[in-house]
């Protein structure tokens, strides 16, 4: 018998986010996540440390008994809402869950434990943009060796460890140092790509390769929606705090009623949102109507974070437009953001599916 979802945050998660706010405040400051991306090194391998080793939070998924913390999906939605607030440049969505979420299908308990402890970074060699449930590109196995290219991997860059499928549907653990990684040029500077080239690359089977990557990456689309919406918050929050304190004509911009109701609007579909992700993680955690719950909450968070990005951006107006300040870090990845793991139209198209609604 299914329940009602509880889409409210316990005082556990409350405090979570507390915690990890003052984490990010000291570590993604906006200059300093800016000038990160002007950088060689686009990944912040200190907040990474702070949010591993000093908090534990890439264990979040995984059981105690093989060294994580035995929390759920409603923990992980919480501290990406976070990190989405600070556009935060560390691989936690690619590592701490979608990489997690292989191998827990799987049952790796080594690798496991070291992607828990956060010392290891692990990446699902599949494109960002493949949705849950459709084909995926894999390599060539030869003798035990890995040969071939998969391109769009996010945050390959960082990976100690990659997860790849082959033909043969399997899916590999390789040596980040076994395999070619080349930068690819990436809209958003906070999440880079990569193409993956293995030339005869060494590699261990962990199991199957279908259900590991189906799991994944529903897991990373319904904690994806947590991300959008804390990214879309923060606009909302920015833009009503920047347009109660800039004036015009002697007076508040933000009193004008054009822009209130832009604002009343968004901060409707903003709610909107984080109703549809709060339910996308509570179905992670409890294994009901994941499908429909996944597939909703992504068909609703992509426009929405994009519209609050484009709205904060040009009610800012000039000082909007300057590389100085962090609304473009929020727009990039806001739209890099609506084709991760499916567009909202290819989970438009998988909720009339699920729900048995025939197209026009």
């Amino acid at each position: 018998m299914s329940t009602q979802p509880d889409l409210l945050y316990s005082e556990e998660e409350e405090a979570l986010r507390a915690a990890v706010r003052d984490l990010l405040a000291d570590h993604c400051d906006a200059p300093g996540v800016i000038a990160r991306t002007e950088s060689d090194a686009p990944h912040d391998l200190a907040a990474w440390k702070a949010l591993t080793d000093g908090m534990g939070l890439a264990g979040l998924l995984v059981p105690e008994a093989q060294g994580g913390q035995g929390a759920t999906h409603r923990e992980v939605a919480v501290v990406l809402e976070e990190l989405g607030r600070a556009v935060a440049p560390v691989p936690y969505l690619s590592s701490a869950v979608v990489a997690t979420e292989a191998l827990l299908e799987c049952g790796d308990e080594e690798l496991l434990g070291r992607l828990a402890s956060g010392r290891t970074v692990g990446v699902l060699a599949v494109g960002l943009h493949r949705a849950p449930g459709t084909a995926f590109s894999a390599v060539r196995l030869q003798d035990g060796a890995l040969h071939g290219e998969l391109a769009g991997i996010a945050d390959a860059v960082a990976a100690d460890v990659l997860l790849v499928p082959a033909e043969d549907g399997g899916l590999y653990a390789v040596d980040a140092s076994d395999a070619t990684v080349t930068p690819q040029a990436s809209l958003d500077l906070t999440r880079p790509l990569a193409t993956v080239t293995l030339g005869g690359a060494r590699a261990r089977r962990l199991g199957a390769a279908e259900p590991a990557v189906r799991r994944a990456l529903r897991a990373g689309a319904g904690l994806l929606a947590s991300e959008q919406l804390g990214l879309a918050d923060w606009a909302l929050t920015e833009t009503v705090r920047y347009l109660k304190e800039r004036k015009q004509f002697n007076r508040p911009v933000g009193g004008f009623q054009a822009l209130k109701h832009r604002l009343a609007q968004l901060w409707l579909e903003t709610v909107n949102l984080r109703a549809a992700a709060r339910n996308a993680a509570d179905a992670l955690a409890t294994g009901e109507d994941v499908k429909v719950a996944v597939a909703v909450a992504q068909a609703y968070a992509a426009p929405v974070a994009v519209h609050a990005a484009e709205e904060a951006l040009q009610l800012h107006a000039g000082i909007g437009m300057t590389w100085e300040h962090p609304i473009h870090l929020y727009l990039k990845r806001a739209k890099a953001d609506s084709i991760a793991y499916g567009s909202a139209g290819a989970h438009r198209s998988a909720v009339a599916e699920l729900v048995g609604l025939q197209a026009p």
